[in-house]
């Protein structure tokens, strides 16, 4: 890209919750170089040069992991399964009963699993605006989740990463 750098491009999509997905096409060819590229969000990486039908069975491959993987799929993360289509949540075979609000908050750190989500970006999503710094109704919803969600002695998988937001993660 001429005036702007792919990983940069990948990981602004990335923070902006877009999960469309992305091959990293480029001359980089280090590990390192590869290992960043995946890290900044990308699906797959390939280098140049590279053989067309490599690259098209790459494509495929993530075309066919996006279709399976968003619509009419169960997310998973460790003992923690969501439906979104059937708005179902379980833990460790249990039935969890969410609020529209709590089921939004929980598929947004199952969609970005792993990924320290910042404050102002949850509230983005979920509330669809900012509450500014003197705001708690994020801090109220983490508490209301994670009531439900460890009500059968679970692990917390929600974590709190001080000063900058929370992250779906083994504890």
């Amino acid at each position: 890209l001429p005036d702007i750098d792919g990983m940069r491009v990948c990981k602004t999509l990335r923070d902006a919750g877009n999960r469309t997905p992305i091959l990293m096409l480029t001359a980089r060819d280090a590990v390192e170089d590869r290992v960043d590229g995946l890290e900044a969000g990308g699906d797959d990486y390939l280098v140049k040069p590279y053989d067309v039908r490599e690259l098209q069975a790459r494509l495929k491959a993530l075309l066919r992991r996006h279709v399976d993987g968003v619509d009419g799929r169960v997310l998973r993360f460790e003992e923690l399964e969501l439906d979104p289509d059937a708005h179902a949540a379980r833990i460790g075979g249990r039935e969890v009963e969410l609020t529209r609000t709590e089921f939004q908050l929980l598929e947004l750190f199952m969609l970005n699993p792993r990924r320290v989500l910042t404050s102002e970006l949850i509230y983005d999503r979920v509330w669809g605006y900012d509450f500014g710094p003197s705001g708690n109704a994020l801090r109220v919803y983490i508490g209301y989740l994670r009531r439900k969600l460890e009500a059968g002695n679970e692990r917390r998988l929600i974590q709190t990463v001080h000063g900058v937001g929370y992250a779906l993660r083994e504890p």
